[in-house]
């Protein structure tokens, strides 16, 4: 297997553990998708994609009918994506993507959350070259030879293919989710579900008692409303 794989594989961190914050996740992704290319998922192909994963989350399909009603109302909130950088305990990298309508507040807490636990909020760029930027499709398996679908789909930007439990996985580099989505629409192959990862190019591995400290800090990090993801270079 490649490095995505391993790293989805080793990753500790409970991403979207509480089925209402993962819910609310969602609901701030359907109205950035929303604000950016309009209602209709058929002529909003990022919003045809948080459909899906909504739909993988088990997201009930009148929240979803709700979630974009709500943010075709111009005067909901505006979320804005925000990144932020720093190091945490032992100089392990971390990168916090957040959705926001009071940036003010999130900047304050995401650096209070560093500060009370030993680390430190960085600038800009400060550690994003340390992690690949990298989009994923889950499709069925079936019906299709997975050797043959890697082959073809090189074309479109694709660099890793593996199969799991849950179907097949094609991963690629961030700016081809465009270009791959359209090609397996245009194959009419359904996509389970899709989404974008920041993988580390390199990992540090700490002993347990410095793991813990690290771990204290994601999970402050994590349990903010404001945070959607949380990447890190802990193995």
């Amino acid at each position: 297997m490649g490095r995505a794989f391993e790293f989805r594989k080793a990753r500790k961190m409970k991403r979207w553990s509480a089925m209402a914050k993962t819910f609310t996740r969602i609901g701030k992704d359907i109205a950035m998708s929303v604000r950016d290319g309009g209602s209709n998922p058929e002529t909003n192909s990022r919003l045809r994609a948080v459909i899906q994963n909504a739909k993988a989350a088990n997201m009930p399909k009148d929240n979803i009918e709700r979630a974009i009603k709500r943010a075709s109302d111009k005067s909901t909130e505006n979320y804005k994506e925000v990144l932020f950088e720093g190091y945490g305990p032992h100089g392990i990298a971390i990168l916090v993507e957040t959705a926001t309508d009071n940036n003010n507040r999130t900047v304050a807490n995401i650096r209070s959350y560093f500060n009370k636990c030993n680390g430190n909020l960085g600038t800009s760029g400060s550690v994003e070259f340390m992690f690949d930027h990298t989009c994923n499709f889950r499709i069925s398996p079936d019906g299709l030879d997975v050797e043959e679908l890697e082959l073809e789909f090189i074309d479109h930007g694709v660099d890793e293919v593996f199969v799991d439990d849950d179907g097949i996985l094609l991963y690629a580099p961030f700016e081809y989710f465009g270009a791959i989505q359209k090609e397996l629409e245009q194959r009419e192959i359904p996509i389970l579900s899709s989404g974008f990862e920041r993988i580390p190019t390199t990992t540090k591995s700490l002993p347990p008692e410095q793991t813990e400290e690290v771990e204290k800090l994601l999970e402050k990090i994590e349990e903010d409303d404001d945070v959607q993801n949380v990447y890190h270079t802990m193995v």
